[in-house]
């Protein structure tokens, strides 16, 4: 080849290379240092090359290397060890409800308008609403990140290079990148790739393993610079949702010298040098390294084994050099390449031999930089597609590879771009697939788009879709209305007015549901719209952000956070960490899912205030479905892994992490449901895929059942994942160990589209190998009734039989109510699956009316105030006998007889419960007098004297006065 033709080929080479970052420092207008991404494409050449070695080099070993690595099998920081059942508004204080005059009229829920054709379109552009003020100091200072004041997320893959020592491993699956901050005596990039016959089992005995983890600190291929020392800074800059670039610099002051653009499913590792001497470091050392040839007219091609005899690619791509670069293997550890090198080099590993280096070929040189979403919905169904922006040689296509459940769902174009011959197992997903594409679309075809607010079951004959037109019959609806009217005589102001939003959100959702119920599935709809007053109330204290925490907007990392942390004692773990981003998507989506209801409910709330504008405040922290100026893209939830992380600014050694699938999926419903009552179809459909996406996902890594092919065999018996990392897997809670805690908090809340997201054959298993056998009685707590409302999913009659027991415990979850099991397992038994003639259910004991010598109980009792007189109270008893309630039949309403229902108030301990019987009026018209003028209907509340079942005492709040009256009944 002449010079000439060389020539012309590095000049064509170089004008094909395109987006290699790294270069001279700047100074901004801002005073941060701001790194060049591109360099310059009309270099000249000014380096040739003539000395490469082309024959096979080999190095010998003087010692053998450790392969053993590091693991971690303690829980780390940032889960936080509190029950999520025993919140600090978990008490059956009460206050009297009146129905109203003026039922409700709930508005539509169908389809506004079409989506448009990219459902992931702004929800507002402004900032947060105007009751949360911003703040600034953070208690996790903002360091390490050269971009300037932009929101910056939180809870992704790449956190630890900008948290804590920055010294643990992100994880891109198949690879785990380090810095190697001195191991082995170098400073670089550690890839590190590990088989799974090197995981870690632990647990009870091998076959019966607790946990599974890869080890730490086994550096397969170190890529860094002979320029990096002991001064090296780490710096990232230009954080996305789906990547991130790693800059390494000489010193903090220095320019910097190579830059790794890290993406998710990134099939080659790339470093990009500016004028610094390659090396390439090993802790597994070096066996061989072949020169094999130039391709594609810019890139050189080289093969190197290791001593484990895995095999690896490395592909050079020069900018401003002629020939072939050379690279020489020093020692088993060290390969070491040309000084003042300028251009990129690239790693994999290749498992599939000649037919894995063809396809790996036509990749070389190109490198993805960041990854963009778009997705449309038609019906029920939809798609969405990743869009990978490329580096590099422009003539090559990317090779990326896909977890299992994108392989699963990808579209007839994106099919014939697999290379099921290259596989590389992943640490928790299973094998990923490697796909020769700039694009991948993904198909959902059974969207969750028939699911609203009413319980809501698959389609019985195995198809998609499913219905939530399911009756209930008349002796369930009586149930169900006298619990709803009991439980929402609690005084919701102190179950939801909490210092935990977490806590919070849960107690509105509880009463929303018992709200839901009484309006749209009992019809009485006057009892339903007194709670709804009360609702709102309670709603509007977090709108008007007075709740004992205040949220604030954080203006270091960009989002909504609790106040909590900002005094002293300034404590990072309160309420789960919320101040540093955990659990954003757990704590809001209760709030969200709790708006929705309320809009649905009530139309006009939507339009008073700042209501939407607050709730829009929460969803955009952490589901926005751009960046934008305030907040970043899908905060919480990975459109590439297909379900949400937890963790936000906590240093973890295992990675990102999280522990409740279920309310993972009840955040995306919630969203799906306000996008609905809002009128928002982008959000809706976005909602829509987003809840198909994680029902795909959670079902290939999370709920295990024994024909999973993914998860390591031994480990199925364990059904929940437990605690899933993106380094190991645990099967535990941060809270505890027991059976109802590891598998319940993947249940929790029961909501319609639980028949969605936990698959029949999941739940039976588990319930087979943890509960059945009466193995679920012997749970204690609220623990059990979650079991039993899981149950309803495959075996609903036993459910209701559960919650309809005349001996039930009411101690519950707090974001739990005994209205919305009833009426949730009733609904999925089917139409009259319940014998309403034969029912004779109470709340207390099962007491025959004739046994006390009476004719009949009253039930629905409204207990006399100030402003009753006693002859008018008379008239507001309700009884059971002949009494009309309303069935929903298609959605049409027509009345039924109901049967005879006993009624029995219980204490908030469920310990003693207290009868209505005949009423001896004596003096009682006289305590009635003295109470006159000293509360409304609305301002007390009583307490049954657990001490007499012949006598209540009700205590009036001491907010308004202090008394305490006898009333013999």
């Amino acid at each position: 080849m002449t010079k000439l033709t060389v020539f012309w080929l590095a000049l064509t080479k170089i004008l094909s290379v395109k987006s290699l970052p790294a270069g001279e420092i700047n100074k901004g207008p801002d005073g941060l240092i701001e790194r060049a991404i591109t360099l310059s494409t009309n270099l000249q050449p000014t380096t040739s090359y003539s000395s490469a070695i082309e024959s096979l080099q080999s190095a010998s070993m003087t010692i053998s290397p450790s392969l053993t690595g590091s693991i971690f099998t303690e829980l780390p920081s940032g889960g936080f060890t509190q029950d999520p059942l025993e919140g600090p508004g978990a008490t059956q204080a009460s206050r009297s409800l009146r129905p109203n005059e003026t039922p409700l009229s709930p508005g539509p829920i169908v389809p506004i308008g079409p989506a448009s054709a990219n459902i992931f379109q702004p929800i507002a552009t402004g900032g947060p609403a105007p009751s949360i003020l911003p703040v600034g100091g953070h208690a996790v200072k903002k360091q390490y990140i050269v971009d300037g004041n932009v929101p910056i997320q939180t809870n992704k893959f790449y956190a630890n290079f900008f948290l804590g020592s920055q010294g643990f491993p992100v994880w891109t699956h198949p690879y785990s990148l380090a810095w190697a901050k001195g191991v082995g005596n170098s400073y670089g990039m550690a890839i590190s790739h590990i088989e799974r016959d090197k995981f870690t089992f632990g647990g009870p005995s091998p076959d019966n393993p607790q946990y599974f983890i890869a080890p730490l600190g086994i550096h397969h291929i170190v890529l860094t610079a002979d320029e990096l020392g002991k001064d090296t800074y780490l710096s990232v800059e230009d954080l996305k949702a789906f990547s991130v670039y790693v800059n390494l610099a000489t010193s903090e002051v220095s320019r910097v010298v190579m830059s790794i653009p890290c993406v998710q499913g990134m099939g080659l590792i790339t470093a990009i040098y500016d004028r610094a001497k390659p090396v390439l470091n090993t802790g597994v050392f070096f066996r061989t390294l072949d020169y094999v040839q130039a391709i594609n007219g810019a890139t050189h091609k080289y093969r190197i084994q290791l001593n484990d005899g895995s095999k690896w690619l490395l592909y050079v791509t020069p900018t401003t050099s002629l020939g072939i670069p050379p690279f020489t293997l020093v020692d088993s550890s060290r390969i070491a390449g040309p000084a003042d090198f300028v251009g990129m080099i690239q790693v994999t590993k290749n498992p599939a031999e000649a037919e894995g280096e063809e396809a790996f070929d036509s990749s070389a040189g190109a490198y993805a930089i960041n990854a963009t979403i778009s997705g449309s919905t038609g019906g029920s169904s939809g798609h969405y597609s990743l869009s990978w922006a490329k580096g590099g040689v422009q003539s090559q296509n990317l090779l990326m590879y896909a977890l299992p459940h994108h392989v699963e769902s990808f579209d007839e174009e994106t099919k014939q771009s697999l290379r099921d011959n290259i596989k590389l197992v992943t640490t928790t997903k299973g094998f990923a697939t490697a796909v020769i594409a700039d694009n991948i679309t993904m198909i959902e075809d059974d969207l969750p788009d028939t699911i609203g607010f009413a319980p809501w079951a698959k389609a019985a004959n195995g198809a998609g879709g499913g219905s939530e037109n399911i009756n209930l019959s008349p002796g369930a609806l009586a149930l169900v209305d006298q619990a709803g009217m009991f439980e929402l005589s609690q005084d919701m102001d102190k179950q939801t007015r909490l210092n935990s939003m977490y806590y919070s959100g849960k107690g509105l959702a509880k009463f929303a549901a018992i709200i839901y119920t009484l309006n749209n599935i009992t019809g009485n709809s006057q009892y339903a719209a007194a709670g709804l007053d009360r609702l709102k109330d309670a709603f509007n204290v977090f709108v008007n952000n007075t709740q004992p925490e205040p949220l604030l907007y954080d203006t270091v990392w960009k989002g909504i956070v609790s106040g909590a942390t900002y005094k002293p004692p300034y404590d990072t773990g309160l309420d789960f960490g919320n101040t540093l981003y955990n659990d954003h998507h757990f704590h809001y989506g209760y709030f969200v899912w709790t708006a929705a209801v309320i809009g649905h409910l009530d139309p006009g709330w939507l339009d008073q205030g700042s209501n939407k504008a607050w709730v829009n405040t929460l969803v955009r922290d952490f589901a926005n479905p751009v960046d934008d100026a305030y907040y970043p893209l899908s905060r919480s939830f990975d459109w590439f892994h297909g379900h949400s992380w937890a963790k936000g600014l906590f240093e973890s050694g295992d990675g990102k992490d999280q522990e409740s699938t279920s309310e993972d999926t009840f955040a995306t419903y919630a969203l799906k449901m306000w996008g609905k009552v809002v009128g928002d179809p982008n959000m809706e459909a976005r909602g829509n895929i987003q809840l198909a996406v994680q029902a795909r996902s959670i079902r290939n890594y999370f709920l295990m059942t024994s024909d999973n092919q993914n998860q390591p065999p031994q480990f199925l018996h364990n059904k929940a994942t437990g605690i899933l990392f993106e380094n190991k897997i645990d099967h535990t809670t941060y809270f505890g160990a027991k059976m109802e805690y590891i598998q319940g908090i993947h249940m929790i809340p029961l909501n319609p589209s639980s028949a969605y997201t936990r698959p029949k054959q999941f739940v039976q298993e588990e319930w087979d190998s943890y509960f059945s056998n009466d193995r679920a009685e012997r749970v204690e707590g609220g623990w059990k009734a979650i079991l039993y409302a899981n149950l309803a999913l495959i075996n609903p009659q036993r459910s209701y039989d559960f919650f309809s027991d005349p001996d039930f415990n009411t101690e519950m979850d707090g974001g739990a109510s005994r209205t919305w099991y009833l009426a949730y397992s009733a609904a999925m038994a089917g139409i009259g699956s319940v014998n309403a003639e034969d029912e004779n259910v109470t709340f207390g004991p099962n007491i025959e009316p004739e046994s006390e010598g009476e004719d009949e109980w009253p039930i629905d009792l409204d207990w006399p105030t100030a402003a009753q007189e006693l002859d008018d109270w008379s008239d507001h008893l309700n009884w059971p006998t002949n009494s009309e309630s309303k069935v929903q039949q298609n959605d049409a309403v027509e009345k039924t007889e109901s049967p005879d229902v006993s009624w029995a108030l219980q204490d908030k301990e469920g310990a003693v419960e207290t009868h209505a019987r005949h009423w001896d009026w004596e003096d009682e018209g006289t305590e009635l007098d003295d109470m006159e003028g000293r509360s409304s209907d609305e301002e007390w509340y009583y307490e049954p004297d657990c001490e007499d079942e012949e006598a209540e005492t009700w205590e009036a709040s001491e907010e308004y006065y202090n008394a305490a009256e006898v009333w013999k009944v």
